[in-house]
């Protein structure tokens, strides 16, 4: 039986009040700053892992983006399977799996079982973003409501951002850096005491079949894509590397082949040809890309250049992260007057003079450089993402927005995979190419010293001679790599600012 746009597939009741409504969007919010509290922290606690596990650079970007890659490489599939079986179940599903695996990262051992570790928390993590992205977009229906949700929803995000790096900044300094994982445990238990009482159950009256080869597929895609750019960022352009990236550019093709045959598609591909909703995706990959591209080397730079403590570290970014919750909230009243496409391409020309500024910061050792940067990269990324994610949503049918919704995430969560793999990449290259390695290391340290700036802090701690010429000489080449990646960075911004601008001047 088919419905009405905009109805709910309510186990409980057809109707929902505002008061009900309100209360499903604060317990909603609770799993949202579990996810982005969990992204911040870990940026925040690599210089801590790095000295404590010795990974190698590969094995340090990996432990950064495997979460935003199983993440993003599901969330198609998760969204497709909550549309069927219910939005609610698997939010409750995935609330209970992403605890679980929270523990087991906290307890690694070594690298390995922490990059698995990460994985599972991305596996049951794809379960939870498209699920309160579609439940919002079914819960509140009328126009002026579901745009203040959502950028309640967004708000929620990036006050996870700012509170992630003081939680976490307290918890490295007072206990071993496994209790960052551990704190999800606290948002989780209020979530699954109170979700099956407040939340309703929503799904899609007409779902498609579960579609292996489709899953298949979308994992294919975004795995050997993404491996590619990390390999390449390692060893450059090899025959293999490039073998990969093709088979992965093969593998979306088969996927996109496939929906358009389908009668119901698990990711209606059409929905591209509609450019307002494209535009909405692009600006929102965008806006996280820079965004977590600069927590990315800015959280080190802090603590490994600058000589910060984790917390402290934290408290000076805090203002900017402020600026990205107020910037969401504030947008709310300015699209009325100003056009959303201008709003969106704004914001994303925003970010590129952000990154401006740190070029010319004197190799990003100016910290009030580094302040005003962030907080104009915050304002930007707070308002870009809010409307970015009212278009999308509201240009599809509510009974198509979890896979829509799985989309938004998809691109979220491949826009900040692709910062730290992107920007990081660059930098580790550019790292490995200018640090001067002091003479009469052996074998195993000068390896751990060229691999990250952390391995090097490690190294320099226990060199007797040579110690502080290590040392100067791994930040300063950290820091050449950042002002190279602040260049790119603007560029590419600024690019991009004029696409989205083209694609959604109607909107």
């Amino acid at each position: 039986m088919k419905t009405a746009p905009n109805t709910i597939i309510s186990k409980t009741q057809p109707t929902i009040s505002a008061r009900r409504r309100w209360s499903a969007l604060a317990v909603l919010m609770l799993p949202v700053l579990l996810v982005s509290v969990d992204n911040t922290v870990l940026a925040f606690a690599m210089p801590s892992i790095s000295q404590a596990l010795q990974p190698t650079g590969v094995q340090q970007l990996w432990i950064i983006d495997v979460y935003s890659l199983v993440l993003a490489g599901l969330l198609v599939p998760m969204g497709s399977f909550g549309d069927r079986i219910g939005r609610k179940k698997l939010l409750l599903i995935g609330s209970t799996g992403f605890a679980l695996a929270s523990a087991l990262a906290a307890f690694s051992p070594n690298a390995t079982w922490l990059i698995i570790g990460r994985a599972s928390i991305g596996f049951f993590g794809a379960m939870l973003m498209p699920s309160t992205l579609s439940l919002i977009r079914n819960i509140f229906t009328h126009d002026t409501e579901r745009r203040t949700a959502i950028a309640i929803w967004a708000a929620m995000f990036s006050g996870g951002a700012a509170l992630g790096p003081i939680v976490g900044g307290f918890l490295l300094e007072h206990f071993q850096w496994g209790s960052i994982f551990l704190m999800g445990l606290v948002v989780l238990l209020p979530f699954l005491a109170l979700a099956p009482w407040v939340l309703p159950e929503s799904q899609d009256p007409n779902p498609g079949a579960v579609d292996i080869l489709s899953i298949f597929l979308a994992i294919s895609t975004m795995t050997t894509i993404v491996y590619a750019i990390k390999a390449v960022a390692e060893s450059g352009l090899t025959p293999l590397n490039l073998l990969t990236a093709t088979a992965g550019l093969i593998c979306g093709a088969l996927f996109i082949r496939r929906q358009l045959k389908q009668p119901i598609p698990m990711l209606d591909v059409r929905l591209f040809t509609n450019p307002t909703f494209t535009g909405a995706i692009l600006g929102n990959l965008l806006a996280i890309f820079s965004l977590a591209g600069f927590i990315f080397f800015v959280s080190q730079h802090l603590q490994l250049v600058r000589g910060m403590s984790p917390m402290d570290a934290g408290i000076f970014l805090l203002p900017g992260l402020t600026v990205t919750v107020l910037a969401g909230l504030a947008v709310v009243k300015i699209v009325p007057k100003i056009s959303p496409g201008t709003v969106v391409a704004g914001s994303l020309m925003l970010g590129a003079v952000a990154y401006g500024v740190v070029a010319i910061s004197d190799n990003a050792a100016t910290n009030l450089g580094l302040m005003i940067a962030f907080l104009m990269l915050g304002s930007a990324s707070g308002a870009g993402e809010t409307i970015a994610n009212d278009l999308m949503l509201s240009s599809v049918p509510s009974e198509k927005s979890g896979a829509a919704s799985a989309i938004s995430e998809a691109s979220y969560e491949l826009g900040a995979l692709l910062g730290t793999t992107v920007l990081g990449g660059i930098i580790t290259a550019v790292y490995r190419s200018q640090i001067q390695l002091p003479q009469g290391l052996n074998a195993d340290d000068a390896h751990h010293a060229q691999e990250t700036l952390g391995g090097a802090v490690s190294v320099a701690q226990h060199l007797e001679h040579h110690g502080t010429e290590l040392l100067t000489s791994a930040q300063h080449a950290f820091d050449s790599g950042v002002v190279w990646t602040a260049v790119i960075s603007a560029i590419l911004m600024a690019l991009a600012s004029i696409i989205v601008y083209r694609l959604l001047r109607q909107a």
